[in-house]
């Protein structure tokens, strides 16, 4: 079998994760695997090696498989930037502006451009583990469909349907999602899946009995609920930790506007030991905090007015006055500067809040660039990551790498870096610098991979050998 599509019951079910820890367990036994999501809609992206930008997810995926990711692994990236306005990413690059009301029109001419990726990357793998998105289920998205069965009947693939049991209603979701597929498109589902189960599996045996009965499809595996720490593509809240401020040495703030993207730059922050980090999204939850993180934003602007309009703006300068620290990434840094000139990207111009010595202006051409080099004045540090912005920034000091920009007390800091606490020496010496000495200087790749091996070990377990062992096959040499 040279292909196999994830799709699942609604989006947030699991179907990226379940991708990710299939690629690994591929990967693991010598399977020469790739990812592959045809349309992703999501503003937490990554920069590839061939100079494009993909979903996240999918970039977590391409690691699960040992390999480099490329446009090729999500050749449709929808990015919104306002409720019924989106910009347009096709095969890396940006195409121009997509508008909800000719969502479905303009969609049917990427099925050729989906074909093609999905074409290259089945020539060059043994395998293919394709994502679906949200659900194949819904009626108002099934005409012109390039995501999910539109794709798959288009391009001959199999497909496993996930739902999620945790949050309830799973046999019905199942059940449902068939029902309402035609026949071709239910005679192309091969199994079933039941993700982040907790408890004895014994007590779902009359249930399990019941689904294959009524469906006519065997349920390849009921999988665990598992502790991974995995970066979330669509919310920034569902995997960070609980831990009690009380004990908590180092207390960050993250300000979660509406346009709010990358937010995975957060998360080597939130796993470390004695850090309480938490997303907030009014005033009265920033505080306590000692560092307070304005992370990317899609539309810097209205984000910026939207900070203004909240009333977090007075409670900011208050943390400066009292010594705390403010962190800007990316669109935050270009909050924090004197001003943003808009040329036609976002269409807005914009006052900054002025507590760092650049101004930013918005440009049609998007830097796109990966990073790998010596952080300077923290002791050599290595730093990796990569910039993904329109904005332009003036008043840029090389001489901080990997920061642009550093006001003169030290409290306040900008990048244009995603990604950039990933190593954990670098992540040490900075955190040290503001004055939080507990790090354990971890590259969260090493937390990624333990979270994907734990992930493959368990599908493994959990999944019938039978439907597995097609996968498994490698190419003759």
């Amino acid at each position: 079998m040279k292909s196999l599509m994830i799709q699942g019951t609604a989006s947030g079910v699991g179907k990226s994760v379940l991708v990710a820890g299939l690629c690994r367990l591929l990967a693991r036994n010598g399977v020469s695997v790739a990812p592959f999501k045809p349309q992703n809609m999501s503003n937490n992206a990554a920069v590839t090696i061939d100079g494009g930008e993909i979903g996240r997810a999918q970039a977590l995926q391409a690691l699960a498989c040992g390999i480099e990711a490329t446009v090729h692994m999500n050749p449709v990236l929808i990015k919104p930037e306002a409720d019924e306005k989106a910009q347009l990413v096709v095969q890396g690059k940006v195409v121009g502006q997509l508008q909800a009301k000719r969502f479905r029109q303009d969609r049917i001419g990427w099925m050729d451009t989906v074909l093609e990726s999905f074409s290259k990357l089945q020539s060059e793998y043994d395998v293919v583990i394709v994502e679906g998105a949200g659900s194949p289920s819904e009626p108002n998205l099934r005409e012109g469909d390039i995501a999910n069965m539109g794709f798959a009947e288009a391009a001959d693939v199999p497909v496993w349907l996930v739902g999620d049991i945790d949050c309830g209603g799973v046999f019905a979701a199942l059940k449902g999602s068939l029902d309402i597929l035609s026949e071709s498109e239910r005679g192309r589902v091969k199994a079933l899946i039941i993700n982040r189960f907790r408890g004895n599996l014994s007590l779902l045996d009359d249930a399990l009995v019941w689904l294959e009965e009524t469906t006519h499809k065997p349920v390849a595996g009921v999988i665990p609920y598992l502790p991974l720490e995995l970066p979330e593509e669509d919310s920034p809240f569902r995997h960070l930790s609980d831990k009690s401020q009380d004990n908590a040495q180092l207390n960050i703030a993250a300000i979660a506007y509406p346009r709010l993207s990358n937010h995975d730059d957060i998360d080597p922050l939130a796993s470390e030991a004695g850090v309480n980090l938490r997303f907030v999204r009014t005033p009265a939850e920033l505080n306590p905090a000692d560092l307070i993180i304005l992370p990317g934003s899609k539309h810097v602007a209205s984000d910026l007015e939207w900070l203004r309009d909240s009333g977090f703006v007075p409670l900011l300068e208050k943390h400066l006055r009292y010594g705390g620290k403010v962190l800007g990434i990316c669109g935050g840094m270009q909050m924090l500067g004197a001003s943003i000139t808009d040329d036609g990207i976002e269409g807005v111009s914009a006052t900054g809040l002025g507590w760092l010595a650049l101004s930013t202006t918005m440009e049609t051409e998007k830097t796109l660039r990966q990073v790998d080099q010596a952080a300077i004045g923290f002791e050599g540090a290595r730093v990796t990551g990569y910039e993904i912005h329109h904005g332009q920034s003036n008043g840029e000091d090389s001489d901080l790498f990997p920061f642009a920009a550093c006001s003169t007390d030290g409290q306040v800091w900008g990048t244009y870096v995603h990604g950039m606490f990933e190593q954990g020496e670098f992540r040490k010496a900075w955190l040290n610098r503001i004055g939080f000495s507990g790090s354990d200087g971890k590259d969260q790749t090493e937390r990624t991979v333990a979270s994907l091996d734990l992930l493959a070990d368990a599908l493994e377990a959990a999944i019938d050998p039978k439907l597995l062992a097609p996968l498994l096959r490698r190419k003759s040499i």
